[in-house]
């Protein structure tokens, strides 16, 4: 989900520079300009957007906090906060303004000397809302927190996501290990993204490669020790000879309740990549093109 940017269009300059630093640390950014067009409705996709937002992120400036349309997104995503109980509206001072009374006690981001230092402090706190590489899946029976790394064995790329389940009211925990290793092809594939600044895109495509294989089939691990147990699987492209091995490793952690346990690994591997969906960032018009021109490059063994 991307991050909603309040503004008043006099500062459009800042935000605009403020914006494309953000995508570059590949955060979703949302900005009216960028987004609607013309003869699009403003305030059904203005209040879509911040209703989808995982942050609004409010720029306060002498301008803004006069501006009835950003009083108007203020007190939507204060009323979200409210409803949500969680953190929405951050505060990102320009420059010395009257800061809205909702927001005194609020620490905000400030811009009026330092842009870098600004820009690192929004970094941080939207992280949790914002990263695809590490995050906690909730539902109602149980939450996963889940990480992804990534690197190089004998020179192929070896990607892998770690989840530990812990479900609700249970005195143990299930750590699930997925390590994806491709072959030459695949990792020549990964090489282009990554030589375009686009390796976060290659990363996504492999995990959505996964979640397409694991959906045709139900997927289980059943752990009847504290040992763990192993499954493996082979994802092939024959028209490409690109080729993940995929080896899924879990265990259980925490009390030995003397049962057997069913670990659904096709539910936690969608959920994940959902999650991924949600957060990475979209691709610009350049880079679309770039990733058009890559898939489109034939792989030599």
């Amino acid at each position: 989900m991307p991050v909603f940017i309040s503004y008043s269009h006099s500062d459009k300059d800042f935000v605009d520079k403020f914006a494309v630093n953000l995508m570059k640390a590949n955060i979703h950014v949302w900005v009216d300009r960028w987004e609607i067009n013309v003869g699009d409705s403003l305030l059904n996709n203005i209040q879509e957007a911040i209703q989808d937002a995982s942050a609004l992120l409010v720029v306060l400036s002498k301008s803004s906090v006069e501006s009835e349309w950003c009083k108007k997104e203020l007190n939507a995503g204060l009323i979200r906060e409210l409803e949500e109980r969680r953190v929405i509206v951050l505060p990102i001072l320009l420059e010395d303004c009257l800061i809205p009374v909702f927001l005194k006690d609020k620490m905000y981001a400030d811009f009026r000397t330092n842009f870098d230092e600004g820009l690192q402090a929004v970094t941080q706190a939207v992280a949790k809302v914002t990263s695809s590489v590490q995050n906690r899946i909730d539902t109602s029976k149980y939450f996963t927190d889940w990480a992804q790394d990534w690197g190089y064995k004998d020179d192929l790329l070896n990607l892998r996501l770690t989840l530990v389940e812990q479900a609700l009211g249970k005195p143990f925990s299930v750590l699930i290990v997925i390590n994806i290793l491709a072959n030459k092809q695949s990792t020549k594939r990964y090489n282009m993204y990554k030589e375009c600044g686009l390796e976060h895109m290659g990363r996504f495509l492999i995990t959505e490669i996964l979640s397409d294989t694991i959906s045709k089939e139900d997927l289980q691990i059943v752990l009847t020790d504290q040992f763990p147990a192993i499954l493996n699987r082979t994802i092939l492209d024959s028209k490409t000879s690109m080729k993940y091995d995929v080896e899924i490793e879990s265990r259980r952690l925490g009390q030995d309740t003397g049962f057997d346990l069913f670990v659904d690994i096709k539910s936690q591997i969608l959920e994940l990549t959902q999650q991924i969906r949600k957060t990475i960032r979209p691709l610009t018009k350049d880079e679309t093109l770039l990733m058009v021109k890559i898939i489109n490059t034939p792989i030599d063994g």
